[in-house]
This record gives C-alpha cells, sequence and structure tokens, in this order.
C-alpha cells in the first residue's frame, strides 16, 4: 500500500529570529511578537483538521510564551529542538554549540517531560561538529539538509571535501535526516527583510505559491510508494491573514489527495521500521 505522508512543521522562532541579527529595535521586536499571534491561528487550524505537526522552538521561545507553548504540548504537537536561540552552528564553537543544545533540551524537558528526538538548525546551518554532538544527546532525527527530498537518509561524518579533489564521502551514522527545501519554505517566499547589505523582497503572491506546494507533493504520490512531503513554516510569516487563508486550502486540497498528515518525529519512525535504508556502518 502507498504511503504520501505529509508533515507540517512549524519554526516557532519568535522575537529570538530578529535578536540573533542584532535588530533590537522595537519594530523588528514587534515582528517576532507577532509569532505568537499567528501560532494561535494556527493550533485552531491545526486542531479544525484534527492534525498533528512538529514545532521546532528555541529554548528562548519556550522560555518567553511559555503558555501558547503549553497549548501546543496539549494538542499532542511533538516540539523540536532548535537552538537555544536563533544563532547558526556554524558560528558557534562546539563548546557554545553543546551548550545551546543542552540549555534547549532543558527547556523542553521542562515543558514536556522529555528531551527532544529530533532536531532543526536555526538556519539550516550545521557546524563541523553538529553531527557528533547530535549522536552524543541522543537525538534520532535531523531536519536540516537538502540531499533528498521525500525520502530520508542516514546522515554521514567524516566527509573530506576539497576543491582540488573529488569529495570523499564518509561513513553513515544512526542519525536519519528528514530533508527539508527552501522551496518548502514560507519565510523566502513571504518575508520582506531589509538590512544594510541584504535584501528579502517576500511578499509573493500566496496561492502562486500554493501551487508550487501542491505540484511538488504530486509529484511525490506519482512517483514514490512510500515518500514524506515536508514543509516548513513560521508562525510570524504564515500567520498573517491571507497566508492563513491559503494554508487552509492546502490542508484541505492535500487532504482531498488522500495525503497522510503525521509529525515529523512519527514519520522518521516509520521510516526505521519499514527498513528503508541501509544499516548505518
Amino acid at each position: 500500500m502507498s504511503r504520501s505522508i505529509v508533515c507540517l512543521t512549524f519554526d516557532f522562532d519568535a522575537i529570538s529570529l530578529w535578536m540573533a541579527r542584532g535588530m533590537l529595535s522595537p519594530t523588528p521586536v514587534s515582528r517576532g511578537e507577532f509569532g505568537e499571534v499567528g501560532a494561535r491561528r494556527i493550533l485552531a487550524l491545526l486542531k479544525k483538521f484534527d492534525i498533528r505537526a512538529t514545532w521546532f522552538i528555541p529554548g528562548h521561545t519556550l522560555e518567553t510564551y511559555p503558555q501558547v507553548c503549553q497549548e501546543i504540548v496539549a494538542q499532542g504537537h511533538e516540539i523540536g529542538h532548535h537552538g537555544w536561540f536563533h544563532v547558526a552552528p556554524s558560528s558557534l564553537t562546539r563548546e557554545q554549540e553543546e551548550a545551546a543544545l543542552v540549555r534547549g533540551n532543558e527547556a523542553i524537558r521542562a515543558l514536556t517531560g522529555s528531551v527532544a528526538r529530533g532536531y532543526r538548525s536555526p538556519s539550516w546551518d550545521l557546524s563541523a561538529h553538529s553531527v557528533e554532538l547530535l549522536l552524543k544527546h541522543g537525538f534520532k532525527y535531523d531536519s536540516s539538509m537538502m540531499a533528498d527530498d521525500y525520502t530520508p537518509y542516514r546522515v554521514r561524518q567524516g566527509d573530506v571535501i576539497t576543491a582540488d579533489q573529488p569529495t570523499v564521502f564518509g561513513q553513515p551514522t544512526a542519525l536519519l535526516e528528514m530533508p527539508v527545501s527552501w522551496s518548502l519554505d514560507d519565510f523566502p517566499a513571504f518575508e520582506y527583510t531589509r538590512t544594510s547589505g541584504f535584501l528579502l523582497p517576500g511578499l509573493a503572491n500566496a496561492n502562486l505559491v500554493m501551487e508550487n506546494w501542491i505540484e511538488d507533493f504530486l509529484y511525490m504520490k506519482e512517483t514514490l510508494q512510500w515518500g514524506v512531503t515536508t514543509y516548513t513554516f513560521h508562525p510570524q510569516v504564515i500567520g498573517r491573514g491571507h497566508r492563513m487563508r491559503m494554508l487552509e486550502r492546502l490542508i484541505a486540497r492535500l487532504r482531498d489527495e488522500r495525503a497522510q498528515f503525521e509529525r515529523l518525529g512519527d514519520a522518521a519512525e516509520e521510516f526505521e521500521r519499514g527498513n528503508r535504508d541501509i544499516a548505518p556502518a
């Protein structure tokens, strides 16, 4: 029997997204604050469709907005690790990165009673130490990389990448990758961001973006017996009125196409049970 799985994932970055970029004035902070408004709208929509999703939440957000995070857990959604603060691990020392992993997990344990089984790197940028640290701290899956689109795969350690020689790939590990894509992320499509050296225009037509997102799912459904389409949303982005209407239409269309909605960690476990990958070395 074919299984066309959809995982709706929400990166609840809130204020930490802008603070990590040094944007501390009232207006960018208020953009982060809107994430709480968006989160409540999303919770209502998921409840309407009886869907369980995965929320990747920085520890800073967990402790700044405890009430809405408690509501996320109460509705049966998975909480994934998204750093302590929205800072890319590649910008941290090994010690700083591990401290953020530990502190973030402490916040997740305080909320849910257990540490996270899944990790998503802020900005989808891992460091040279990330895989080692994720394995050390017992994570089952990562959702930060893009070497596939619909099929989970084993994360490697020990790649040797140089400009003057062919790449030598390292050994697969027990850590499972649940791949992502910028094309299935709301932020580059919708969020207008301007700094002194950078412009992200965003503000795309929501219905046109939805067409792309549906077509990605349909391609998976037509070509694979088993696959996972992972969408990445940010409450402060998707939570705007016209985008919430689009998200509702997207969910309804995917349901009409017989998508099976699962939390990301559950999809990872299903993949493992199906022995759909070679055993790690």
